[in-house]
């Protein structure tokens, strides 16, 4: 006998006009913003990159949700512009703030303030994601890419500043690797779990064939502590089985590690279990176990909003100066102000019931 469900019937729904927002448009980064961070390993991954997009070999950026919170997103677009980001992968959490930004202008919410209140996540014009994966996974679509679609199609009034929406204009895989319940898209009543996973193990397949072109390429995950390395370890074990069989090897390549945990200097070395580091995935995953074959690892620790754009001067100082190697021998690589959508309802009465579409239609 099955057990007892919660009914989603039973929620009420609010417009977006209704939430007070952490973060606005004025968070978002001009591409001429100054930097001053500095880091040794930024000129050798803006070179890495370069050779890497001149040998058609992968440029991977793993990611949270914090990198778009923390305003990169024109750095994002514009690397993915130049042919130096190949495919970004994200939580989903990262598809929600794209939207809302594209939508509205604005994202995030205090959780302490709404969960308080029964009221967390439970914004109608945001459900609307689910409504657009339905429509791209019936034509085929992983979910970054359904999403995309929708933003870069409908009324996003600031679709430009988009990374989902550029990414799918460009023809960039963004992929959205879920867990069910972890997204405030699963408390609405629209959430269809069938949909929802569908999606996302769409673009874990779509993940999975881009890592078989890791062999002198680059991986970059910026602050993703779970996700970025368990899907990309699953990926690269299912690359390198073909691979074998094919007499071919994935072994000589890049990768960084861009978080705010303090490493040693020694990160190409896996902490003991002693360490309670050790269980900081990205470390013992990225920086150590996969390019034990011949890759190479690098960590820079710091904020978001100033390693990213770090690594975007990084590549256009190299490119100014017109420093774009050719490709060395892979197989000698060392080891080692907000508008809100308009609402006849009052923020207080809004009715329980399970959304139509709230997905702004498209253009003419």
């Amino acid at each position: 006998m099955p057990y007892p469900q919660f009914d989603r019937r039973l929620l009420r729904l609010q417009p977006l006009a209704c939430r007070q927002h952490d973060l606005t448009l004025e968070i978002i980064q001009p591409l001429g913003t100054p930097v001053s961070f500095q880091h040794p390993a930024l000129p050798i991954l803006a070179q890495r990159l370069l050779q890497a997009r001149q040998r058609g070999a992968a440029r991977i950026l793993l990611m949270g949700a914090h990198v778009l919170r923390a305003g990169t997103q024109r750095f994002l677009i514009d690397l993915m512009r130049r042919g130096l980001i190949s495919l970004i992968a994200m939580n989903g959490a990262g598809p929600i703030h794209d939207w809302e930004f594209a939508l509205i202008g604005a994202s995030t919410e205090s959780v302490a303030r709404y969960v308080s209140t029964g009221e967390f996540g439970l914004w109608e014009e945001t459900g609307g994601i689910n409504d657009a994966l339905v429509r791209g996974v019936r034509d085929g679509l992983g979910f970054g890419e359904s999403i995309g679609r929708a933003i870069a199609e409908g009324r996003f009034p600031h679709k430009d500043i988009s990374v989902l929406a550029e990414a799918y204009r460009l023809r960039v895989p963004v992929t959205v690797h879920i867990g069910i319940g972890y997204d405030i898209i699963h408390e609405h009543p629209n959430a269809d779990g069938a949909i929802l996973g569908r999606a996302s193990y769409t673009d874990f397949l779509i993940f999975a064939e881009h890592i078989r072109t890791l062999e002198g390429g680059v991986v970059l995950n910026f602050g993703s502590a779970v996700m970025g390395p368990e899907v990309y370890l699953k990926a690269l074990a299912m690359a390198r089985n073909v691979a074998h069989q094919q007499g071919q090897r994935i072994a000589h390549f890049t990768t960084a590690v861009f978080d705010l945990v303090p490493l040693d200097d020694d990160y190409r070395r896996q902490a003991p279990k002693s360490d309670p580091r050790y269980y900081f995935r990205p470390w013992k995953t990225i920086l150590v176990r996969t390019v034990a074959d011949g890759g190479e690892s690098f960590y820079i620790s710091g904020d978001h909003k100033d390693t990213l754009p770090a690594l975007w001067h990084a590549v256009q100082q190299l490119e100014q100066q017109g420093e774009a190697p050719a490709p060395a021998d892979i197989t000698s690589s060392p080891t080692s102000e907000v508008t809100a959508p308009a609402t006849t309802e009052s923020c207080g009465q809004a009715v329980a019931q399970t959304p139509t579409s709230s997905v702004p239609p498209s253009s003419p």
